[in-house]
């Protein structure tokens, strides 16, 4: 059993994290300074500008498939560089990338929106999230109704990642009642222009961030704007569901070995009652609980990813993953919170930011409850059996 990187694998990792350490790093303090005082941190005139130097690097388009001139690195080597991502507090991503439902575009659909989305022309969100139909989308209440060649939507979507700045959305709504979620929900390409509203929701989290409620009052779709096949647009929302558990798990490395780092450091350079604080056992347990939680949560996630690569059934283990990370996240922030004192709580540090940006990792994407659920259901009715290690 061989735990080490491929050489193509390590090639990756190494180089966004001196992308990171050389162009993103330096821009934290002042990405910080800009926060506190009611500043965007970074333009998208500056974020274009690092996606460029980026690429020059080979780096654009990373899950984006050949034919549309990504690097498609695969789900292994795409979860590692979303772990070394997420070790700077900085919001960047980079280029050349598309939601990918978008790659089940017909010719026509590629063309208006997933070559633009690809070129950075346009902006997607992918609304699924209804008042009381969070987790449990078999309860979705947004309907669309045929007229035509033209379908009639009405309803409203919630907590839609970039939905207040995208331009189209990624949306689904019931077509069919009487045959529930399978075969029952359609997805759609809905254009902001052909009148959907959209109202930034306010959180804890990070401006930049901050999702959104969408309006759907008599919007006129048409035929042709159905992603995929009519009816089957619940199994397209759970792939995609699927896949954003792993980028989560993913991110929740990153900032957490980001943080651990921090109070390490903190910890042998605070003096206390005349030790450094490094000495103490109340720091040195909080300091070997979360490098041992953080170990955990790699190699489930890495496991995840891998199955995804293989073209195995990574559900199971994605949820897993999901439910780990946006605990372990939580546990470390506030550890790491607590063990720099005063200076953890204010905004000079983004310890607080993150002790915040984290709290969402448990709730988005399915909750730690439907993790759960999901889980011990798999184990019930014997779709996962104990101790098939491989299988």
């Amino acid at each position: 059993m061989d735990f080490s990187l491929t050489e193509e694998q390590r090639l990756a990792r190494d180089s966004v994290r001196a992308f990171v350490n050389k162009e993103l790093m330096p821009l934290e303090s002042q990405f910080l300074r800009d926060e506190r005082e009611g500043r965007r941190g970074l333009t998208d005139e500056h974020l274009g500008e690092l996606q460029q130097k980026a690429k020059r690097s080979g780096f654009w388009g990373i899950d984006t498939p050949e034919e549309y001139g990504g690097a498609n690195v695969g789900p292994i080597i795409s979860s590692l560089i979303r772990m070394e991502l997420s070790r700077t507090c900085i919001p960047f991503t980079f280029g050349g990338q598309a939601d990918h439902l978008l790659l089940a575009c017909n010719e026509e659909q590629k063309q208006e929106y997933l070559i633009p989305m690809i070129a950075g022309d346009r902006i997607s969100s992918f609304g699924a999230t209804e008042p009381g139909a969070g987790s449990d989308l078999r309860q979705m209440r947004t309907r669309a109704v045929r007229d035509g060649d033209d379908w009639i939507i009405n309803g409203e979507k919630t907590f839609i990642t970039m939905g207040n700045v995208a331009d189209f959305v990624i949306m689904f709504a019931v077509t069919d009642p009487d045959k529930g979620s399978e075969g029952g929900v359609t997805c759609f390409l809905v254009d902001r222009e052909m009148g959907y509203t959209s109202e930034q929701i306010y959180t804890m989290g990070r401006m930049q961030r901050a999702p959104a409620t969408l309006s759907f009052q008599d919007v006129r779709v048409p035929h042709r704007n159905i992603l995929g096949e009519e009816g089957w647009g619940f199994n397209l929302a759970q792939q995609w569901i699927g896949r954003g558990r792993i980028s989560i798990a993913s991110d929740a490395i990153g900032v957490s070995e980001r943080l651990l780092q921090m109070a390490i450091d903190h910890a042998k350079n605070r003096v206390s009652m005349g030790h450094p604080i490094a000495e103490y056992q109340a720091i040195q347990w909080q300091i070997a609980d979360s490098h041992v939680e953080i170990e955990a949560l790699k190699l489930l996630t890495l496991l995840a990813a891998w199955r995804a690569e293989a073209g195995r059934d990574a559900r199971h283990e994605a949820a897993m993953a999901k439910l780990v990370g946006g605990i372990t996240a939580n546990q470390v922030a506030d550890r790491v919170l607590q063990i720099h004192g005063g200076m953890g709580y204010t905004k000079e540090l983004p310890i607080e930011m993150w002790y915040r940006e984290v709290r969402a990792w448990r709730i988005y994407e399915g909750t730690d409850e439907i993790q759960r659920r999901a889980i011990a259901r798999n184990l019930f009715k014997g779709h996962v059996k104990l101790g098939n290690i491989g299988a």
